[in-house]
């Protein structure tokens, strides 16, 4: 059974079924008794004043239940949405964190800032009530760019955050980084833009708040990746209800990429609501409302010099970063382009010296926050493109640059001058095995077939690393993190044999109800079937941290098999007694109790059953079989690989065809390889969105957002893709029980610089993100004149 189903088999997803049949619970098929429904008022305006709000056309409309104002959240004492991660800037200043209501009081900061809550009987009432609200509002003049926020004399977004700097943060040895450019045979400096991005995940954001009077309790049930973590920050800083009256439920959603770890006004709005109307109140957002008020992802401006000797050494890495983080800060947004950007900026190389300036700013435009991948591909961008240029400028084929630099098979563990210590890898078998995979011999004469048609072809490289799993909370808790980053987990047998794992993880689209299912098959022998996975739920399930980072299976998995080994030795004790056999003598494999030395045997199921009637039971034992464990990994686990793109470009029109791509990555151990490569191939196509198509884009004049809709934000589809040749290599990892790295962020850190490199080599200039056919037409134009 279990090599069929356990692991290293590519299992079907078992969650399947009901997604693809329509039998799915999302948000929107829960509805409570007695719902009414809630609409928000935006803002319309980038930066303003309230000078009042007029609601009493809209109280008189029909079906009208209420409306509510940010004076009357604050009338209620409830908080603003807190940031959990605080930045100590290299002054020694904490980082600035302004007021963020959850409904706008006397300052609107942002187009789609909430300014009131309508809620009615139907949808379409509280739509049509919206309307009639009248908001006399004072039109300030917004600053949407990083750059220009801190330019003097810019318009301020906060008060009390002068110059728009939320923080000035540094990492690194300035010292040394100076005598590695002193001492530099060439320099390679780039000016870098990493271009917005929306989430857009397939299930808009939305919540139900529902109270119960009898018990004054209220259920909060929303598009969550860690339910816990919002109940707390719900409960203990923004003040809804005591953590042990609230219970936040994120019943199946339909996609995150971290766009749903954080903790939304809508939410905070909705569960207050609840109780004061005594009623059912629920809000689903419009796509519209998804592109103004979720958190955006990157926006980062940077310029970077790499310092090498004459033979291409790396000797030294200096990083200025200019961070977007919006009007206000979201939940994780301080974390991103500081610990989780520049400790990656050693990437695969041996850089003995790196220093980077992050500067985090205040803009008027939607808070900024972890996208998938959350740093680390901001990081990988900056490396991975200026591996690429150096080789260029040195005139060395960025194969062999980056294996002159790459760090050594047997150098593990390495410590990076950016405080990470990388436990495992083997980048130069990385490279080799997707080179062979791309057919890198044959490039030259498929490069001459394309030139003989008048097109361009080029080739790029991206050989990334990542940081998984953050732990442990002792480490992250000493670099401003506000909560543990551990897991959790509960193995309830049934007498019958069957099991629930409780997880405190979180599945929004990546398969864990197949993957967790195929641990406990493969370790105690449960026919697949017959293992449940329940999450998601905080009357249920242990307290847990959730899911993003690529944190479920080294973390949450981890956690399993604490439980797993705690089930198994007390099942230990259950067999000796029904053998008649010492405890010392039992063995265990897969489900199967042995008495050593004999062919004596009792299963699991057997010695579940026993454990729940304990007829013929150890005296000394408590009956049951339902364990909890909780897991604090020693060490952040760090996935690396090598991403091959190679393109065809026609000049005449801009269109770039990927005509072939290349993955060969390291994730430790695979549990089920078919949804790794699913999730390689989503992380991809993300990746290549954000590198040919996606860009979020406001007016710098009235701060509107120009790519509010699918008409102007433009999503990859499946025919910009080619088949992806998908390899693993395997360095297991030494700091987890089940040697697993993670691979859910990889293919979206990977791909932006794998493509765009291949984009430049095929034009032979540099252009921004997002490479859309006008900006590649005109490059291509201007090098043809330029030839000329």
């Amino acid at each position: 059974m279990s090599s069929e189903t356990g692991i290293g088999a590519s299992v079907r997803r078992k969650e399947d079924k009901r997604f693809l049949t329509g039998k799915g619970r999302y948000l929107d098929d829960i509805n409570r008794p007695g719902q009414a429904y809630g609409v928000f008022l935006r803002s319309p305006h980038a930066f303003a004043k309230i000078k009042s709000i007029d609601t009493t056309e809209a109280g008189k409309a029909p079906g009208v239940v209420a409306i509510y104002t940010g004076a009357d959240l604050a009338a209620d004492g409830i908080g603003g949405l807190i940031c959990g991660w605080a930045i100590t800037s290299k002054d020694g200043e904490p980082h600035k964190a302004p007021a963020h209501p959850a409904i706008a009081v006397d300052t609107v900061r942002h187009v789609g800032d909430q300014v009131a809550f309508v809620i009615a009987d139907s949808l379409a009432q509280a739509k049509d009530a919206a309307e009639l609200i009248e908001v006399d509002y004072e039109e300030l003049t917004p600053v949407v760019s990083g750059a220009d926020a801190l330019a003097s004399g810019a318009p301020q977004v906060h008060d009390d955050v002068p110059g728009n700097l939320c923080y000035d943060w540094e990492l690194g040895d300035p010292a040394a980084v100076d005598a590695a450019f002193a001492a530099a045979a060439h320099v390679t400096k780039m000016d870098i833009y990493n271009n917005r991005l929306v989430p857009n995940a397939m299930e808009p954001r939305a919540a139900i708040g529902d109270f119960d009077s009898g018990t004054d309790e209220i259920v909060l049930y929303t598009t969550s990746q860690n339910p816990h973590v919002a109940r707390l920050v719900l409960s203990a800083f923004v003040g809804i209800a005591p953590e042990h009256k609230l219970r936040v439920v994120a019943p199946d959603v339909g996609g995150g990429f971290g766009s749903k770890i954080f903790i939304y006004a809508e939410e905070t709005v909705c569960a207050w609501a609840a109780r004061k109307i005594d009623r059912p109140v629920k809000w689903t957002a419009e796509r519209s409302e998804s592109f103004l008020s979720d958190a955006h992802g990157r926006d980062h401006h940077t310029t970077a010099e790499l310092a090498m000797d004459a033979n291409g050494k790396f000797l030294g890495l200096r990083v200025n970063t200019i961070a977007n983080m919006g009007a206000y800060l979201s939940t994780f947004a301080t974390s991103v382009p500081s610990y989780l950007y520049a400790t990656l900026l050693a990437g695969q190389y041996t850089t003995p010296a790196i220093y980077a300036n992050v500067k985090a700013v205040f803009t008027n435009t939607a808070p900024v926050d972890a996208y998938r991948g959350a740093g680390r591909p901001e990081a990988t961008y900056v490396v991975e493109r200026m591996v690429e240029r150096a080789a260029r400028d040195l005139g060395i084929s960025p194969v062999e640059l980056r294996k002159r630099n790459f760090i050594a098979p047997d150098a593990y563990p390495y410590e990076t001058p950016v405080i990470m210590t990388y436990d495992s890898g083997n980048y130069p078998l990385n490279m080799d095995t997707a080179l062979k995979l791309i057919d890198y011999d044959g490039y030259a004469a498929r490069k001459a077939e394309s030139e003989s048609q008048g097109k361009k072809r080029g080739i790029g490289f991206s050989s990334f690393i990542e940081a998984c799993g953050i732990a442990p909370s002792a480490a992250v808790g000493s670099l401003g993190a506000g909560v543990g980053l551990w897991e959790s987990a509960q193995v309830r047998f049934n007498p019958t044999g069957g099991v629930t794992v409780f997880t405190g993880s979180h599945s929004h689209g990546q398969g864990h109800e197949t993957t967790f299912a195929q641990l406990i098959t493969e370790h105690l022998g449960v026919p697949i079937e017959n293992v449940e996975i329940s999450h998601g739920d905080t009357g249920k399930v242990p307290f847990g941290m959730g899911t993003y980072g690529s944190r479920s299976l080294a973390v949450g998995g981890s956690a399993i098999m604490r439980a797993v080994d705690k089930i198994v030795e007390k099942g230990k004790k259950v067999a000796a007694h029904l053998m008649e056999a010492s405890v010392e003598d039992i063995e265990h494999a897969k489900g199967v109790f042995k008495v050593a030395g004999t062919d004596k045997q009792v299963t699991m199921a057997e010695v579940a059953f026993a454990a729940y009637v304990p007829h013929n039971y150890p005296p000394d034992l408590e009956p049951g079989m339902d364990e909890t464990a909780f897991y604090d990994p020693t060490n952040f686990t760090f996935p690396a690989g090598t991403h091959i793109a190679e393109v065809e470009i026609d000049p005449e029109t801009g269109v770039v065809e990927v005509v072939d791509w290349a993955a060969s990555d390291d994730f430790g151990n695979v549990i089920n390889p078919m949804i790794v490569e699913g999730q390689i191939h989503g992380g991809v196509a993300q990746g290549v969105g954000q590198a040919l198509l996606e860009n979020a884009v406001y007016d710098s004049e009235t701060g509107q957002l120009l790519t509010g809709s699918y008409m102007d934000y433009t999503m990859p589809r499946a025919d910009d893709f080619p088949s992806l040749k998908v390899e693993t290599t395997n360095t297991p990892c030494p700091g987890n029980p089940l040697g697993v790295k993670g691979c859910g962020e990889a293919g979206a850190i990977a791909a932006p610089a794998a493509l765009m490199n291949a984009i430049t080599d095929a034009l032979g200039v540099e252009i921004d993100m997002p490479a859309t056919r006008e900006k590649v037409w005109r490059a291509a134009q201007a090098v043809q004149q330029a030839a000329e």
